[in-house]
């Protein structure tokens, strides 16, 4: 079952792998590792919320999903993607910039470089609005539950999410940005880029968010009225048109999943700029990790279960903050790669061995009660 669900995963991690100690050597190799865990980690979740809507499909628009939806998520978002990033904040065209990754590294570095700054608030601000809007929603299951509870309380105050992010922004701007890093080890003011740049990762997450809510709403809305008619056919005895429908509903279902797919590997390339800004490294690392997604998703369906480890979308989630806040700060001062991969790869393997624990209790307890409950023979 795990060869078959991860073969396919295992092979491009095997020969991603092989070119990175190839293009870069053990370093390179190092930085591909880190980066294919570090997306497998940040989109867990994704694979949970694909698979949750993907078993309600049926069998050929899952295949859909699984092979034009992996095309568009490892080759349009983690490979186009990164190179459109670094395009439009370096302002080169997209040829010139992948022709500089490739046979000019020194002229690339020192431009991705100097456009950090820009990248490095725009994707802050978008990964600390992901996770604000987590923290602040009242869940039913919480980890950390100490800080959740009373986060929660406060996330019923309209807008504060955005406040926080605005006030965190803007606090950079005076600070880091004052100071922004640039190549050669020097330091200018980029106080203005830094908001322009923060501003317009606000904006591009909640139209993201806006357009998943639609997808959302259209796809309750088919459901509705897929079972008003249902139980209107049943009711005067006709046959229920289920194929029209549900060809509707999974076109819709379909979209929306295309929505989230890319907001949620929109969260790993803008992240993996705080690990490197090698595009090659970049794009081999992104797609090892993109494959463990549709794995991940493919065996959650066929498993048909979603809710063993309930706290590793915690885990995601606070690793999305702690990029969030490394990539700000990188705007002046320069972090270890290593040390931040390895903060991601912490909060989740704390999530898990907490879920592991968590699962571990319950059964004690249920066998607890499974004793209390048994009546002794000859009674």
């Amino acid at each position: 079952m795990v060869l078959k669900t991860f073969g396919w995963s295992f092979a491009v991690t095997a020969l991603g792998l092989v070119a990175a100690f190839l293009f870069g050597g053990w370093t390179a190799f190092g930085i591909v590792a880190i980066l294919s865990i570090l997306e497998i980690s940040l989109s867990f979740d994704n694979a949970v919320v694909n698979a949750g809507i993907l078993k309600k499909m049926n069998a050929f628009w899952q295949k859909i999903f699984l092979t034009i939806g992996i095309l568009i998520a490892v080759f349009g978002m983690r490979l186009v993607f990164p190179v459109v990033i670094v395009a439009v904040s370096a302002q080169l065209g997209p040829i010139e910039a992948v022709d500089l990754a490739l046979s000019d590294k020194d002229r690339y570095q020192e431009l991705v470089t100097d456009a950090h700054p820009a990248i490095a608030a725009f994707g802050g601000m978008f990964l600390l609005m992901i996770f604000l809007d987590f923290i602040f929603e009242d869940r039913e299951i919480k980890w950390l539950a100490w800080l959740e509870r009373p986060l929660a309380k406060l996330g019923k105050v309209d807008m504060l999410s955005v406040c926080i992010a605005l006030i965190i922004l803007l606090i950079s701007a005076m600070t880091f940005a004052t100071h922004a890093h640039q190549h050669g080890g020097t330091h200018v003011d980029k106080a203005e880029t830094v908001l322009l740049a923060g501003i317009a990762g606000l904006i591009t997450y909640m139209i993201v968010g806006g357009l998943s809510g639609y997808f959302e709403d259209k796809l309750e809305e088919e459901e509705e009225q897929e079972h008003e008619e249902e139980e209107k056919a049943a009711r005067e005895g006709k046959p229920k048109s289920a194929i029209a429908l549900a060809g509707k509903a999974a076109f819709f279902m379909f979209l929306y999943l295309e929505v989230l797919d890319a907001s949620f590997s929109f969260d790993g390339v803008i992240g993996a700029f705080a690990i490197t800004n090698d595009i090659v490294l970049m794009a081999l690392g992104l797609g090892i990790g993109a494959m463990y997604v549709r794995s991940l998703t493919v065996y959650l369906v066929r498993q048909g279960t979603l809710d063993d480890y309930v706290y590793l979308e915690h885990g995601a989630h606070y690793a999305i903050g702690a990029l969030a806040m490394i990539l700000l700060v990188t705007i002046q001062y320069e972090i270890n790669e290593i040390i931040t991969g390895l903060i991601g790869v912490v909060l989740i393997g704390a999530s898990f061995w907490s879920s592991v624990r968590r699962n571990k209790r319950i059964a004690e307890a249920e066998a607890q009660a499974g004793e209390k409950t048994e009546v002794p023979s000859g009674v």
